[in-house]
């Protein structure tokens, strides 16, 4: 089915609308509003950032893509690499809290970089279908509901081109018992709900029955709050 689209923003015409009504509820980055101001350099600190990062900037193969839609942006900060390593690369940051895109914007032009950051929602995409070869996204999927996790697969399935790749970096199942403890401070400050999936080995599952195939673990970190994998997938040939 064709995604409803409505106004384009003129950045890229033809790949990214803008929702004629506002984003519903999220939560918000670090899940408390007086932590946003703080969120880089907490997440910087609890989960390996940079390593992660770098290893899903080369992972995702952008070297053979032409357009690139992270999901849950944040700050911008792999957003904004992706464009630094990639100049040709048009690079778009999709999340559904103002605030943080303020803050993106203001760190790409300090990059003096061209990334273009929109509203939106990883379940209900302001995207065009086919309209990206490549989708990221980077410690969101913990922040969804189980029912939200599928619907965002479905969306990134509708998102990707025919041959487009989804590469996602996000907490997985403890690899080991000292993981599974450092993880609960994740569940703490963002709830069991959306994270006991991840405890529990759940997540490549989830992607699979939202859309996406040959879903596959690839690599892990440990880190200072549990383990960080790497995941990546492709879009079903049938988008219905």
């Amino acid at each position: 089915m064709t995604k409803r689209t409505l106004e384009d923003t003129g950045t890229l015409p033809g790949d990214v609308t803008s929702a004629r009504s506002p984003v519903g509820s999220f939560v918000p980055a670090l899940r408390f509003r007086l932590l946003t101001p703080a969120y880089d350099a907490i997440v910087r600190l609890t989960t390996r950032e940079s390593a992660v990062k770098r290893a899903l900037l080369e992972s995702a193969n952008l070297d053979h893509a032409s357009r690139l839609l992270d999901v849950g942006c944040g700050t911008g900060t792999f957003a904004i690499s992706a464009k630094r390593r990639f100049p040709m690369l048009d690079v778009v940051g999709i999340d559904p809290d103002p605030v943080v895109l303020t803050r993106a914007r203001k760190k790409a032009r300090l990059a003096g970089v061209q990334v273009t950051f929109v509203n939106g929602s990883a379940t209900d995409l302001p995207t065009r279908d086919g309209a990206f070869d490549r989708v990221t996204s980077s410690l969101v999927f913990h922040h969804l509901t189980s029912d939200q996790k599928q619907r965002a697969a479905g969306e990134i399935n509708r998102t990707l081109s025919d041959r487009g790749e989804f590469h996602l970096a996000d907490w997985v199942q403890p690899a080991n018992l000292i993981m599974r403890m450092l993880f609960l401070s994740v569940q703490l400050l963002d709830g069991t709900e959306t994270t006991r999936d991840h405890a529990a080995g759940r997540l490549l599952d989830l992607l699979s029955s939202g859309g996406l195939v040959g879903v596959v673990q690839h690599r892990r970190f440990a880190t200072p709050a549990g383990t960080v994998g790497l995941v990546s997938a492709r879009p079903a040939i049938a988008k219905g």
